[in-house]
C-alpha cells in the first residue's frame, strides 16, 4: 500500500476572525524560511557537535521501537534549550517528507544546519509571541485540525490514525498547530500592522494596469455602430459614408444615446445584438479595435475606424485587467456626537442626553452640527462631528454596524463603544 503524505497547508479560522495560511505538517515546517519577524536569540550557545543516526538507525528511530539515544543540549535560546533529540526527530521527518515528495536530499551536513537554524528561529519567535500576550484557544486549534482533515479529504479520526501511522503523536501535532498559529498571529501584529498602502500607491497600481500593452492581460467589452460600405463602392460613396460615420461619432462623443444611434445608423446584423460585442480578452478582438480604444477608459468613444466591412464607431462599455474582478468600494460620510462617561456623567445619562438631541434634531428644533460643536468630546466636534468619507473597516465594529444600517439623513439611536456613547448620522 502506498502512503500518501498529508497535505501541508490549511486555511484556519481563528476566533479573531482572521485567516491564516498555515504550513502544518512538521517535516516541511522545518525547511520553510520564515521571515515575518526579526527576533534575536539572546544567549544562543552552541553545545557540541550533533550525534546523528545513520540510515538504518534513522529508519528504526522513526518508529516507536527504535532505541532512544542519550539526549543533550545543542543550543540555548533565551534560556530555552534545543536538544539533540529534537534536532534528530526534525531531521528524520524532514528527510521522510522530502523523499515522499520526490525531492533529492541535500547533503546531510547542510540539512542538519537548516533544521537547527529553523528550530532556533521557531523557539525565538514563539517566545516573543508568548511574552507579547498572544494566546490561542482550544476552539481555534480544533478548527485548525478540522481544516487539515478537510483539505486532505479525511475525517478528524482518519487524520489521527494517519498521523499515528506516520509516527507523529496527535498531541504533538496539536502542539505544533498551536505554535504555528501563535507565530502567524505574531506576524500579523508585528508586520502586517505596519504595512501601509497609500492612495498614491493605489493610483499608481491602477495606472500601471491600465497602461499594460499585453492584449491577453486586458478584458474589453465594446459596443459598435457599423456604417457599412458596399462592395465596389465608388470613391464618392465611400467619402459620403465616412462623413456620415464622422457625424455619428461626434454625436456619440457629445453624449448622445448610443443604443438609439445603433438602431438608427448601424446595419441589421449589428442591431440584432444591440451593438455589444461582449466581454472578452483584448487578443480576441480585431487589432484595429484594440488600437483604437487603447487609451480610452469605460465610456470613451473611438472612431470612425475603417475595416473591410465599413466604418466603425466604438464605445468602451467595460475595461479591466484580465482575471481581476472589478471591485466597488462603498464609502460613507457620516457625522457623530460622542459623549464619554465621567464621574459627573454616567453612561445612562449620556444615552439620555443623546436621545434628547436626536428628538430635537428630528423635530427641527436643533441642528446636528451645532449640537456636535457644543457637546461632542471627539476631535471632529469643531467640524460639526463630520468624519469625512471613510472606507469599510475604518471604525470599531459596533459603530460601523450601526452606521451601515442607516440611510442618508437618518440618525441612529445612541451606540455604545469602547470610546463612549455615540449619536450617528449618515450624510
Amino acid at each position: 500500500m502506498t502512503k500518501h503524505p498529508i497535505s501541508s497547508s490549511a486555511a484556519v479560522t481563528p476566533a479573531a476572525g482572521a485567516f491564516f495560511n498555515l504550513r502544518l505538517v512538521p517535516a516541511l515546517m522545518m525547511l520553510l524560511v520564515f521571515s515575518a519577524v526579526t527576533v534575536q536569540a539572546q544567549g544562543l550557545r552552541p553545545s557540541g557537535a550533533l550525534r546523528l543516526p545513520d540510515s538504518a538507525a534513522r529508519a528504526a528511530g522513526a518508529g516507536t521501537g527504535g532505541q532512544r539515544q542519550a539526549d543533550f543540549i545543542v543550543a540555548v535560546v533565551n534560556s530555552e534549550p534545543v536538544t539533540n533529540n529534537e534536532v534528530r526527530s526534525k531531521l528524520v521527518r524532514a528527510e521522510q517528507q522530502l523523499s515522499q515528495r520526490g525531492v533529492a536530499l541535500p547533503p546531510r551536513s547542510e540539512l542538519v544546519g537548516q533544521v537547527l537554524e529553523r528550530l532556533i528561529s521557531d523557539k525565538a519567535q514563539l517566545q516573543l509571541a508568548r511574552t507579547s500576550g498572544i494566546r490561542v484557544d482550544e476552539n481555534t486549534i480544533e478548527n485548525a485540525v478540522a481544516g487539515v482533515a478537510q483539505q486532505n479529504q479525511l475525517s478528524v479520526e482518519e487524520l489521527r490514525r494517519r498521523l499515528v501511522a506516520d509516527g507523529i503523536p496527535y498531541a504533538q501535532f496539536r502542539s505544533e498547530l498551536r505554535d504555528e498559529i501563535l507565530v502567524s498571529r505574531l506576524r500579523q501584529r508585528e508586520v502586517d500592522s505596519r504595512v501601509t498602502v497609500t492612495e498614491a500607491d493605489i493610483d499608481q497600481f491602477l495606472r500601471d494596469q491600465e497602461g499594460g500593452n499585453d492584449p491577453s492581460a486586458i478584458e474589453l467589452n465594446l459596443a459598435q455602430i457599423l456604417v457599412p460600405v458596399p462592395e465596389n463602392a465608388t470613391a464618392e460613396q465611400i467619402a459620403a459614408l465616412q462623413a456620415k460615420a464622422g457625424q455619428v461619432a461626434q454625436k456619440a462623443r457629445a453624449g448622445g444615446d448610443f443604443v438609439a444611434m445603433i438602431n438608427e445608423f448601424s446595419d441589421a446584423q449589428v442591431r440584432l445584438t444591440g451593438g455589444q460585442i461582449g466581454l472578452r480578452s483584448a487578443d480576441r478582438y480585431p487589432p484595429l479595435f484594440v488600437e483604437a480604444t487603447q487609451s480610452l477608459n469605460a465610456g470613451g468613444v473611438a472612431g470612425p475606424v475603417r475595416s473591410g466591412a465599413g466604418f466603425h464607431i466604438l464605445k468602451v462599455l467595460e475595461k479591466k485587467q484580465a482575471g481581476v474582478p472589478g471591485v466597488n468600494i462603498t464609502q460613507t460620510r457620516a457625522r457623530h456626537i460622542l459623549l464619554r462617561p465621567t464621574p459627573q456623567l454616567t453612561e445612562a445619562a449620556a444615552v439620555e442626553k443623546l436621545l434628547d438631541i436626536k428628538k430635537r434634531v428630528a423635530a427641527g428644533q436643533a441642528d446636528f452640527a451645532k449640537e456636535a460643536q457644543a457637546s461632542s468630546v471627539d476631535g471632529s466636534a469643531k467640524d460639526g462631528g463630520d468624519l469625512g468619507w471613510t472606507n469599510p473597516g475604518s471604525f470599531v465594529p459596533e459603530f460601523e454596524q450601526a452606521m451601515n444600517g442607516l440611510s442618508p439623513g437618518q440618525i441612529s439611536d445612541p451606540v455604545i463603544s469602547r470610546f463612549g456613547a455615540h449619536l450617528i448620522q449618515v450624510m
